[in-house]
């Protein structure tokens, strides 16, 4: 692409000059520089887009040049240039982050060819990263509240085992970040995450769906079918809303993780896998094995390592925090000025308990993002049932009430913002606040507020 920059490391003068003259002409804006030292120092005050780099070079050869760029900006791509080059010397150089090697004398129409190859490489990555991102900002686990804080341990732990985690949780409480997390940090991040709704597949196609199936084994099998433990192999299978599972398929799973094998369905082949499971319910599972709905057999074998992901209720402190994540999320997808809550619109936020849990809340921050004309989200912004219309004949009493309460909870979490943010120095957080020291500790200990330990 024109305009894009080529930064070209080479001692020789010629070499510089030609490849200058070249790139010039194909619309790329060059620099040069005549030893690593030069290069680097060049790269301190801008990355470019692309980097020819000589092997031989006087001081800091290119190897090692190579290596403190990669140090340094380790996106930038890299072409090694070299006349006298062993094959071991190039698979260092690709060892240590390097897109590809040409030998001198350059050929004029192999070095453009590479560039562009390189260039579009490049863009390729950056891509990639840009979307990883935003694909990794929406999979964050936010909240500093000790039952998330515990929940980040509890995950810490299980991730590096082989061992199978039972999650459960409300709807929208976050499961499958929890699944995700594991899988991120276990040493099958590389392999594939694959997931299964049990709930959503009808009792007739989960069987096909989870093994897969051969042509012809039932009407509409017009081809083999890979099922989910298949694609799964070697990473992580995450089995959500298992409690929903019939008793029939239920047994074929039980088998399939005791022997990691299973038959495709119309098959005879046995195939083997190396797959790690992850279940997930909202339903009371022990409650089911009571009445005849689950097996127990296979309760034991999903629940080794059990995690509890706490109701938004029950951590409502990270609620300001959750706004804050979702409303940089949103304005960046509609392309919105970044707007903000105010005090008076969080008090009602906080009063409100959150059936759907962390989903609900995300869809409302979408909803008022949107909808919202304004940079700030206030009080009259916010729809049903988040600021419920008061009913008739309630009495005065009976909203003087639910006020009192809104406001409590905002006070509350604004006072915890202020000490988090001044590392829980009374002094320093009652100064901020404008109130004597004495009345914070008051407030604290009325909040039943308490330092992280």
């Amino acid at each position: 692409m024109a305009g894009e920059h080529i930064l070209v490391v080479d001692d020789e003068p010629a070499i510089q000059a030609a490849l200058r003259g070249v790139f010039e002409d194909e619309g790329y804006r060059v620099s040069v520089a005549g030893t690593g030292s030069d290069a680097l120092a060049l790269l301190a005050d801008e990355a470019p887009d692309l980097v020819f780099l000589d092997i031989w070079m006087p001081g800091i050869d290119g190897l090692d040049t190579l290596a403190a760029i990669k140090r340094v900006r380790p996106d930038v791509t890299v072409v090694m240039i070299s006349g006298h080059a062993t094959i071991e010397t190039a698979v260092k150089a690709t060892r240590l982050g390097a897109y590809d090697f040409i030998e001198k004398p350059l050929s004029l129409e192999k070095t453009l060819l590479t560039v562009t190859r390189a260039l579009d490489y490049a863009r390729l990555e950056r891509e990639n990263a840009t979307l990883r991102e935003r694909l990794d900002r929406r999979a964050e686990i936010i909240g500093d509240s000790p039952a998330m804080r515990a929940l980040r341990a509890q995950i810490a732990t299980a991730a590096p085992s082989n061992g199978r985690v039972l999650v459960h949780g409300e709807n929208g409480s976050g499961k499958e970040l929890v699944a995700r997390a594991i899988h991120a940090l276990s040493a099958r991040r590389d392999a594939a995450f694959v997931e299964v709704n049990c709930a959503a597949i009808p009792e007739e196609l989960i069987e096909s769906e989870l093994f897969g199936h051969e042509r012809g084994a039932f009407t509409g099998a017009l081809a083999r079918r890979r099922g989910r433990f298949e694609v799964a192999d070697g990473g992580t299978l995450f089995l959500d809303e298992i409690g929903d599972m019939s008793l029939k398929t239920q047994a074929k799973v039980l088998r399939a993780l005791e022997e990691q094998a299973f038959e495709r369905v119309g098959g005879k082949d046995t195939i083997k896998v190396d797959v790690r499971v992850i279940a997930a319910s909202n339903r009371d599972l022990a409650a089911l094995i009571a009445a005849g709905g689950f097996r127990d057999d296979l309760y034991y074998r999903l629940n080794v390592i059990p995690i509890e992901v706490p109701a938004l209720r029950a951590r409502k402190d990270d609620i300001p925090l959750l706004i804050d994540h979702f409303i940089g999320i949103f304005c960046a997808e509609n392309g919105r000025r970044l707007k903000r809550v105010s005090g008076e619109a969080l008090a009602y936020f906080l009063a409100y308990d959150w059936p759907g849990n962390v989903r609900e809340l995300r869809n409302m921050v979408e909803r008022l993002v949107i909808m919202t004309p304004g940079d700030v989200i206030d009080v009259a912004d916010l729809p049903v049932p988040l600021r419920p219309k008061p009913e008739v004949g309630t009495s005065v009493d009976a909203r003087e009430k639910s006020l009192k309460e809104a406001r409590d909870n905002f006070e509350r979490a604004y006072i915890l913002a202020e000490l988090r943010a001044h590392d829980w120095n009374m002094t320093r957080t009652a100064d901020r606040l404008g109130i004597e020291r004495s009345h914070l500790y008051r407030k604290v200990k009325l909040y039943g507020i308490t330092p992280p330990k």
